[in-house]
């Protein structure tokens, strides 16, 4: 297998046209290489300026989890941090996680933040909405978000062979001119649903209010977690 490295955006677009299947960390694909033969010619963006932006509102695709830290929103940060093992999060790509896993842990973090996907063809990059992004896995830059007041991230334990664990990711967002808005995630399983609320008055109606929506439709366990997710980054934002 012949592994290319392409340096700018039109060196991996030719590399798309020759065939190059696009690979992050393999930890995702490699077991599946090994059982059904390996490609001809693979391509990683671990080269590529634009797939490895660290910043206060982008995160590229080829950034590996072990290395995002505070320069991102917390809920991010604190996505990344819980996926897997530390071996798999020192190889293991956020655009792998987004596009290739089935878990996709850090989507939650991403959904709260309004980010987009920046998305590589061979005849142009362009944005695509996060759940464009998941039913057609293309190959992924990064994302872009608007940066929040405040976020948050919570993750239960899971029991050794059991389903995927409850996922709660939270932001509260400056809409300008006083207002604010909430925006909250969850990975049920495997499934993830969001919504999004005003939250500018009690955090009690703004809890109300979300459980009016895709939010109610959660088992009441999971309703407790969101609840409790919520009120704390609430509390936390008052007054800032």
């Amino acid at each position: 297998m012949l592994l290319r490295l392409p340096a700018s955006v039109p060196e991996a677009q030719e590399c798309m046209a020759a065939g190059a299947v696009p690979v992050g960390g393999a930890t995702l694909v490699w077991a599946v290489w090994q059982r059904d033969g390996f490609p001809e010619q693979a391509m990683s963006l671990r080269n590529l300026p634009e797939a490895n932006a660290i910043a206060h509102d982008r995160l590229g695709a080829a950034v590996v989890l072990n290395c995002v830290d505070d320069r991102v929103p917390e809920v991010l940060r604190r996505a990344a941090a819980t996926v897997g093992t530390g071996a798999v999060r020192r190889t293991a790509t956020v655009g792998g996680n987004l596009v290739g896993s089935t878990l996709r842990c850090l989507l939650p973090a991403a959904l709260v933040l309004d980010a987009r996907a920046t998305v590589l063809e061979q005849d142009r990059t362009h944005e695509s909405p996060l759940a464009e992004v998941v039913a057609k896995q293309p190959l992924l830059l990064g994302i872009r978000w608007r940066e929040p007041v405040a976020s948050s991230y919570r993750k239960l334990a899971a029991e050794p062979g059991g389903p995927p664990p409850l996922v709660v990711a939270a932001a509260v967002h400056d809409e300008g001119g006083g207002r604010r808005h909430l925006r909250v995630a969850v990975r049920d399983g495997y499934d993830v649903l969001s919504d999004s609320v005003p939250c500018d008055g009690d955090t009690g109606q703004t809890v109300r209010t979300l459980h009016e929506g895709t939010v109610g439709t959660l088992h009441p366990e999971a309703r407790d977690v969101v609840a409790q997710q919520i009120t704390d980054l609430l509390t936390r934002t008052a007054g800032t």
